[in-house]
């Protein structure tokens, strides 16, 4: 005869609760010695296979790197007009020539210097109808029919221009490197004035009517044109005897 439950539950559930519940491995959660072997092999032959065929593809990309790098240092010349300080020049250039390069190497005006070749120190700022731009940010395409003054162009012979009798009158320089960008520069500078160009300065003045070229405006203005040497305040007080004798001129002419 049986013995009741013990805990007062079924016999069975009971039963259950004494064994300790192991479960067993589902057939699915380990792979036998046989799979574990065809999946290396599998994988050695896909691996294979692989190689193979990127041994067989690398010489025809090597040579369509050869074909891609060949077409990049193939020069693409176009034919354009530059028109520098009053004169033609027809010339066949690579279209990647900065106006830089072709004013210096093509054309052998060798005044707009070569600086830091980024845009960064203004050494090589010319006048671009009528507009300052960097020449080495330039390339010669962009300019083709345009005006493009140098800073061999703005004496009239042997009458320099006001901006370079003032830079001279001040000493408005030291190694002279930086120098032609500075009074390109400068001469733009005049013209943008005359214009009501306002400047960052203006608008912290409110001075955005008729701003007047004070020594912080000429600073804002000429800010993109490094001077190594540290020449700043003679380049102010040159720019500004220049702006008093424009505007004297302009009373005068009026």
């Amino acid at each position: 005869m049986s013995s009741p439950p013990r805990t007062g539950i079924a016999p069975d559930l009971e039963k259950q609760l004494d064994e300790p519940s192991i479960p067993s491995p589902s057939p699915n959660s380990f792979l036998s010695a046989a799979e574990i072997e065809l999946s290396r092999r599998s994988f050695v032959k896909a691996a294979g296979i692989l190689g193979a065929a990127a041994a067989a593809g690398l010489p025809q990309l090597a040579r369509a790197e050869d074909a891609a790098a060949i077409a990049a240092t193939t020069p693409q010349l176009a034919n354009l007009t530059l028109k520098v300080n009053g004169t033609t020049h027809a010339l066949s250039l690579d279209t990647r020539t900065s106006l830089l390069d072709a004013l210096r190497e093509h054309l052998a005006l060798t005044g707009t210097k070569k600086g830091c070749d980024h845009g960064q120190c203004g050494a090589c700022t010319v006048l671009l109808d009528g507009r300052r731009v960097n020449s080495c940010l330039t390339l010669a395409v962009m300019a083709d029919g345009a005006e493009i003054t140098t800073i061999e162009g703005l004496a009239n012979g042997d009458n320099l221009h006001p901006v370079q009798a003032a830079f001279l009158e001040h000493d408005a320089f030291q190694c002279g490197y930086c120098t032609p960008g500075q009074i390109c520069s400068a001469v733009a500078l005049l013209k943008e004035h005359k214009r009501n160009t306002l400047s960052t300065v203006s608008f912290e003045t409110g001075n955005t009517g008729q701003p007047e070229l004070t020594d912080n405006e000429i600073r804002e203005r000429m800010s993109g044109n490094i001077c190594r040497c540290g020449a700043y305040p003679n380049i102010v007080a040159a720019v500004r005897q220049a702006a008093s004798h424009a505007a004297k001129d302009i009373g005068a002419s009026a």
